[in-house]
C-alpha cells in the first residue's frame, strides 16, 4: 500500500514508495500543539502542520492496535497506512460526538478486519496439543508482560486473534463480533473461549509472570 507523504504546500498525496511514517518537509522551528480542535480544523483546511501533528499524535497508540491484530510488522505497518488514508480522507464525516482518538480507532479496527479478510484463510492451525478448558478460572491476562502477551497474541490463528482482540481489548461483545466478521455468535464465543485456553497454556510454558510491563489495552 502506498504511503502517506506531505508536500512542501502541504497537501497530503500517496507516496511512490511504503513507510511507516509520512515524509514531511517542514521548517525545524518547533510549532506549539495544537488542541482537538484545532488538528481537526486545521487537517479540514488542508494546513501541513495539522496534519503532521495529528499523525505524530496518534500513531503511535495505533500502531501498537495494529500489531495486536496483524501477524507481522509489515503488515501492522500495512494496516496502520491504510487506517490514516481513510483518517484523512473521511474527517469531514466526524461528528465531534466523542474523542477523536476514538473514531480513528475504530478506522483502525476496521482496516485489520478489511486485511484479515483480504489475507487470512479462516482456518485455525492445529490445536490439538492444548486443553479443552482453563485450567483455572482465576487466570487473567494483565499478570503478564505485555510484550509476551503481543507475541503469543500474533501466533494465534487468524480467527482466534480476530476474536480475541475485539473481544477482550475492544469491548465488542458476540453479536457485534458474529456480525464484523460474518460469523454467528456463538462461534465468536467459541473461538474466544480457544483462544485463552491457548494463550494460558503457552503463557504458562513460559514461567512466571512478569510483574513490570503488565499488559494494557492502548
Amino acid at each position: 500500500m502506498r504511503a502517506l507523504s506531505w508536500s512542501a504546500q502541504g497537501t497530503a498525496r500517496p507516496a511512490t514508495a511504503p513507510a511507516l511514517a509520512p515524509q514531511l518537509t517542514l521548517s525545524r522551528t518547533a510549532s506549539p500543539a495544537l488542541t482537538e480542535a484545532e488538528l481537526i480544523d486545521g487537517c479540514l483546511a488542508g494546513k501541513q502542520l495539522a496534519q503532521k501533528q495529528l499523525y505524530e499524535k496518534y500513531a503511535p497508540k495505533m500502531m501498537a492496535l495494529c500489531l495486536r491484530y496483524a501477524q507481522t510488522t509489515f503488515e501492522a505497518e500495512d494496516v496502520l497506512q491504510e487506517g490514516f488514508v481513510t483518517v484523512f480522507r473521511t474527517l469531514a464525516s466526524f461528528r465531534r460526538e466523542c474523542p477523536l482518538e476514538f473514531w480513528i480507532r475504530r478506522i483502525m479496527v476496521n482496516a485489520a478486519l478489511r486485511q484479515h479478510r483480504r489475507n487470512a484463510p479462516l482456518v485455525a492451525v492445529s490445536d490439538g496439543d492444548y486443553p479443552d478448558t482453563l485450567a483455572s478460572d482465576e487466570f487473567t491476562l494483565s499478570n503478564y508482560n505485555f510484550q509476551d502477551l503481543l507475541n503469543i497474541v500474533q501466533e494465534l490463528a487468524p480467527r482466534y486473534r480476530m476474536v480475541f482482540n475485539l473481544y477482550a481489548i475492544e469491548g465488542y461483545n458476540h453479536k457485534e463480533i458474529g456480525e464484523l466478521m460474518s460469523i454467528s455468535e456463538g462461534t465468536s464465543k467459541s473461538q474466544y473461549s480457544r483462544a485463552r485456553v491457548i494463550l494460558q497454556t503457552k503463557l504458562e510454558r513460559l514461567g512466571t509472570p512478569r510483574p513490570h510491563g503488565r499488559y494494557q489495552a492502548e
